[in-house]
Formats: structure tokens, sequence, C-alpha cells
């Protein structure tokens, strides 16, 4: 049975970390490694963490450094065949890893699994693509247009020389849309599975929220040095250029669609940054329709995200 590493990064979470661990703890799949890297937590997350020291392979980070520095330390230190994320204020299913272990004794470099989403304890099924095993390319174009859960970390099992070659660049915000995408297109097998089990878990406290519009702003502006990343990287993969094209049209999109997080005086600037990157020219025109869009698209960026 080959060893599955979950790495938890964990910063404040005295509320949610038990719950978590006790949903890995209760997983029916007997090869685990449980790292669990805390990122300077202030609060009673470390005694919430002592119950289970003999269970897993803890860290503790004397300063708060940022989760894609404390997942970069979680991959350092794990010594499975595979490797799985799961956030400090989520859970999973007890009988995820045991669903997914005919896929991991098929040796599949990359597992998509299914996610739930938990707001104020309503679930709602979060739907995705299903398919078999492919190339990483081709997932990726089977998934670009379709699944909003593409660039989410916690989504997938790795193989974890995908991870080993990678790294999460520390200082940005949503090191997932960063590095995600290329670990697909690297994956040489990759299957979508129609298994769900993933709780994520819509909190006051979530990684993924803030009311900050400072940090707000500079997520958006770290959306930007990913894709000046990725779209340098993608050059020197040796894929079809449909590929390269659905990659650059899926990171395209996902920064348009924030820019209304902005403040309209900020937005202008934002809207030039875009335009210097020759962004909006990744969007590709096959009718009509779109051929109208585009060119609105090209004149007015406000007006394309209203329209479309």
């Amino acid at each position: 049975m080959k060893k599955i590493s979950v790495i938890i990064p964990v910063y404040n979470s005295e509320k949610y970390i038990e719950k978590c661990l006790n949903s890995i703890f209760e997983q029916k799949y007997e090869n685990l490694e449980v790292i669990v890297i805390n990122d300077g937590s202030t609060d009673k997350t470390e005694e919430k963490i002592s119950k289970f020291q003999s269970k897993i392979k803890y860290i503790k980070k004397e300063e708060n450094t940022g989760i894609a520095d404390t997942r970069n330390i979680g991959v350092e230190n794990a010594t499975g065949d595979y490797i799985m994320f799961v956030d400090s204020d989520d859970y999973i299913q007890k009988d995820l890893l045991k669903n997914l272990a005919l896929y991991i004794e098929r040796d599949i470099e990359l597992i998509k699994f299914k996610a739930i989403e938990v707001k104020t304890s309503v679930e709602t099924k979060l739907n995705g693509v299903t398919f078999d095993v492919t190339t990483g390319p081709d997932a990726f174009s089977k998934m670009c247009f379709e699944d909003k859960l593409i660039d989410i970390l916690w989504i997938y099992l790795y193989k974890k020389e995908l991870l080993k070659a990678n790294k999460f660049t520390k200082g940005l915000y949503h090191e997932d849309f960063g590095l995600v995408p290329l670990i697909i297109l690297q994956a040489k097998t990759v299957i979508a599975t129609d298994i769900y089990g993933y709780y994520y878990v819509q909190s006051d406290n979530s990684i993924t929220r803030n009311s900050d519009y400072k940090k707000t702003k500079k997520k958006l502006y770290d959306l930007l040095e990913h894709y000046d990343r990725i779209s340098n990287a993608i050059t020197k993969y040796n894929i079809p250029k449909k590929n390269k094209q659905d990659v650059l049209i899926f990171c395209t999109n996902s920064i348009l669609l924030r820019i209304n997080q902005l403040k309209k005086e900020d937005q202008k600037e934002y809207i030039k940054e875009i335009k210097k990157r020759k962004m909006t020219k990744n969007i590709k025109v096959r009718n009509l329709k779109q051929l109208i869009k585009r060119i609105v698209l090209e004149i007015n960026i406000p007006l394309y995200l209203k329209i479309r």
C-alpha cells in the first residue's frame, strides 16, 4: 500500500483543527503520514494540536511567513508516494482515501476528486468534469472552461515528484493559481473522478476570506505576477499550441473576473497593466458573438465584464 503524506498548514485555527485532524485519523486508508506546520499561531492552536502529538509530524514556525512558504516546508518534509493538502478549517470524509486507492495503485500522477462546500451547516456539492486517464495538457483543456476548482490545490492527490519539482512562490497570494496549472501540464497521467469527500468550510476566518482592501489589491497584483511566471514557463513546455492557448485563456479570464474587486480609481491602473501584457489577445474568437465580445474587450474592459 502506497504511503500518502497529508500536509496541513495551520494558523490560528484553534476552533477547527481538532475536527480536521480527527477526520484524517478516521480514514480507512492505513498508510498515512500527517504533517502539521504551525505558521506562527498566536491562539491556542498548539495546545489543540498537542493532543495528536504522537500521531503527527509536527513543525513549528516561530514567525508567520504565509501559506506558500508553509506548504513548501510541508512538501520538503513529506516522505509519502503521494501528497494531499487539507486546509486547517476543512475536513475530509472518512472513505475518501479508501475510495481513491484504486487510482493510487494504478500509479496515476494526478488524481482529482470533488468537494462539498459547507456554509452555515448547509452542504452543497461542487460539481466538476469527470474523465478517464489522459495526459496533463489534455486534462487542463478538458477542465479549464467547465471546472471552477481547476486551480484549487486541495482538490487533487499528487504524485510526490510533481510537487518536489515545483515550489509555491513565497510572499505572493493566490499561490494555487500560480502553481497548480503548471503541475497539471507537467503530469503524464491525470484522472478526474466522481468521488466526493473534501468538505470545504466557508468560515469567518477562512484562509481565502478577508475584508482588508489593501490585501485585496495586493492579491490582484500578485495574480499578474503569477500570470507573468506562467506565460513564461509554458513557452518552455513541449506541449501543443492549443493547450498553451487554453492556459492563457484561463489565466486571463480569472484575472478579468476579479477587476470589480478594485475601487474604480484603482481599476484604471490595473487595466493598464492588463493591456501592457496584451492579455486581451488571449481571448480567442470562434464565432460572431465571441468576435463582438472581443472587440468590446479591446475597447472597454469594464463593459466587457458586464456583458460577459
